[in-house]
């Protein structure tokens, strides 16, 4: 008598197709976070730490900070979303980076601030339209940290 349970029909495809979505969520994820990182790269680091300031949350030494180390936080992440190295570690640091974002920017827009968004560069002024896309890329964070985490759980 054969022991063995077979595998549901499809669990094979399901995984495969899961791994296909993760790798292109990634990929997508990875290019929003470097072209984020190439708007604020080409710019003298003062114009977007004006973009920071503006958000009036951090002291002068930490606008300074954040204005010369985010962009390369965004580029370092976003390469390594797409290289799929240190994954789970690095979608969890990236939607933890998108979610805080989110929250200033949700603090800013109630309190009245007509103030830049400094999210994809200059110009792009803090509203409903920003706020709907920073929500939903934090939510397609979200999955893609949670695919991560099952994908490793899948291997274990």
């Amino acid at each position: 008598m054969d022991s063995t349970v077979p595998s549901p029909a499809g669990s094979s495809s399901s995984r495969q197709i899961g791994s296909v979505l993760l790798l292109a969520g990634r990929v997508v994820l990875g290019g929003i976070f470097i072209y984020a990182a190439y708007t604020k790269l080409r710019h003298p680091w003062m114009l977007f730490a004006m973009s920071v300031n503006s958000y009036r949350v951090l002291p002068d030494w930490g606008v300074t900070l954040l204005a010369h180390w985010l962009p390369w936080l965004e580029l370092a992440l976003g390469a390594l979303l797409i290289l799929g190295i240190g994954l789970r570690f690095v979608a969890t640091a990236a939607s933890a980076l998108l979610a805080g974002f989110f929250l200033v920017m949700l603090r800013s827009y109630s309190q009245g601030l007509g103030i830049d968004c400094g999210c994809f560069g200059f110009g792009e002024r803090l509203g409903p339209r920003t706020l709907l896309r920073d929500g939903a890329l934090v939510a397609f964070s979200l999955f893609i940290m949670a695919g991560a985490f099952l994908k490793r759980r899948a291997r274990a």
